[in-house]
């Protein structure tokens, strides 16, 4: 019998978290150039302060995941909240830049422990025929706090300076704790009692490091080292969890399942193609069109309002229509929003910047949801913490994918030089490089949602 109150609560505390965390990112980056100017970055080493977050973020996903389905997966849920407030905090009081990017890392390890719980617990509680819609739900929750963002970043740091984007996160910490320790006392841990795998965790966590450091160091000779490293080391990985009892990661998952490894496949490209848009936008605005912060915050919400408008929409779909054809129609759509950014220049004006990031916006939105519902529709319960865990691994994995695109596309065109007037036109270049990678991506992924079956 289902429990009304309990699903509620559920909803609402996981809700708010997928709320916060990425309301702080995209407020992050309308903060940028003020950051840069405080810690006196140049472009390279702005870009980590993106990209040290989400890489600590995509290497801790996993084995949290994994964690969760053992122990809990509202324990962790609580734990990655904390840390995550409390990284916050010190970021907003870092003095200097290297111990504030410390401070990012920390905060990328909070937010895995609460990526690998939230869609878990809210697939727990929730019957597959109401799934598609909780989903939609979810991820309308995460477009509204990208939405809300800029346009708080914006006025934080205009009025109030960049630190208090991260200080504003601590409240909003305390009021999530504050709600599951008075309405949340269940707790959901499908593998109870079983082992946690710590060396196929280590090595996955060493194998996740050499791939991602090594793509953001290119074209140097240590990130082509790393890469190999890596590439060297997944079979091994892959080797040794499929001959594991209790593995961190179900190799057969992605063997006898291809809708969940196409539709991981799927997410991982739409995020390598999608999310250093705001990024570059933020920078273009400040930068090239003169914009202050609270204006480019302003014009930075379209894509994420049309998101958040068009999720629970695209979730109701993907119950009644096949999330196959939902998502790969989504993907088409960003790609299409892509294509006008790659002739995006200096004298652009506002009407057309906005209307693609509409239509990405909405191209997203329709792509989410369903991608997600297949995902968690395709496995056992058993796994859903992993399976939670892999999706938003494939989520930060993309986002780091696509922030160190940007990085090495900076590194080939600008180099370690801070932005000024006299390199604008560099700026530019590498702007509408990124833009046609992403383009040719995104139309990669329509291919791999559409080739990964029927759901039902």
């Amino acid at each position: 019998m289902e429990n009304v109150s309990e699903q509620r609560v559920a909803l609402l505390v996981t809700s708010l978290s997928s709320l916060l965390t990425p309301m702080m990112g995209s407020a992050v980056n309308i903060a940028m150039p003020a950051i840069a100017r405080d810690f006196s970055m140049d472009a390279v080493l702005l870009s980590w302060v993106a990209s040290s977050y989400l890489l600590a973020a995509a290497i801790f996903l996993l084995p949290f995941g994994r964690l969760a389905d053992i122990v809990g997966r509202k324990k962790i849920f609580v734990y990655g909240t904390v840390i995550f407030s409390s990284a916050a905090l010190l970021a907003g009081l870092a003095p200097r830049a290297n111990l504030f990017l410390f401070a990012r890392l920390i905060q990328g390890i909070g937010a895995a422990m609460i990526f690998g719980t939230g869609i878990a617990i809210l697939t727990s509680v929730f019957p597959p025929q109401r799934r598609g819609w909780v989903l939609g739900i979810n991820v309308a929750a995460t477009y509204t706090g990208l939405s809300l963002g800029p346009f708080v970043g914006g006025l934080l740091t205009q009025y109030l300076g960049w630190r208090w984007v991260f200080l504003f996160n601590v409240p909003l910490g305390v009021l999530i704790l504050v709600a599951v320790w008075l309405k949340m006392p269940q707790e959901w841990a499908g593998s109870r009692g079983e082992p946690f795998d710590w060396k196929g965790s280590l090595a996955y966590t060493l194998m996740l490091t050499a791939f991602m450091l090594g793509f953001t160091w290119l074209p140097r000779w240590k990130g082509l080292v790393l890469l190999l490293a890596a590439a060297g080391t997944m079979p091994l990985f892959l080797i040794w969890e499929a001959r594991h009892k209790h593995p961190i990661f179900q190799a057969r998952l992605i063997r006898g399942n291809t809708v969940f490894a196409f539709s991981n496949l799927a997410a991982l490209i739409n995020y390598s193609a999608t999310f250093a848009i705001t990024f570059l936008l933020s920078l273009y605005l400040q930068y090239i069109k003169g914009f202050d912060p609270r204006a480019a915050g302003l014009v930075l919400i379209a894509q994420p309002v049309v998101m958040a408008a068009f999720s629970p929409l695209a979730g109701r779909l993907s119950d009644r229509l096949e999330p196959r054809l939902v998502a790969s129609l989504g993907m088409g759509v960003s790609a299409a929003g892509l294509f006008l950014f790659v002739w995006l220049n200096a004298h652009s004006g506002l009407g057309f910047i906005v209307a693609a990031l509409m239509l990405v916006g909405f191209g997203f939105a329709l792509f989410s949801s369903p991608n997600t519902n297949a995902i968690m529709s395709s496995v056992d319960k058993k796994y859903y913490g992993v399976a939670s865990a892999t999706l938003g691994t494939m989520r930060m994995v993309g986002q780091m994918l696509s922030m160190g695109i940007a990085t090495l596309v900076f590194s080939l065109f600008i180099g370690k030089v801070r932005i000024t007037p006299a390199i604008y036109p560099l700026f530019l270049n590498s702007m509408r490089v990124s833009f046609v990678v992403f383009f040719v991506l995104c139309c990669c992924g329509v291919f791999f949602s559409l080739a990964r079956g029927r759901l039902r």
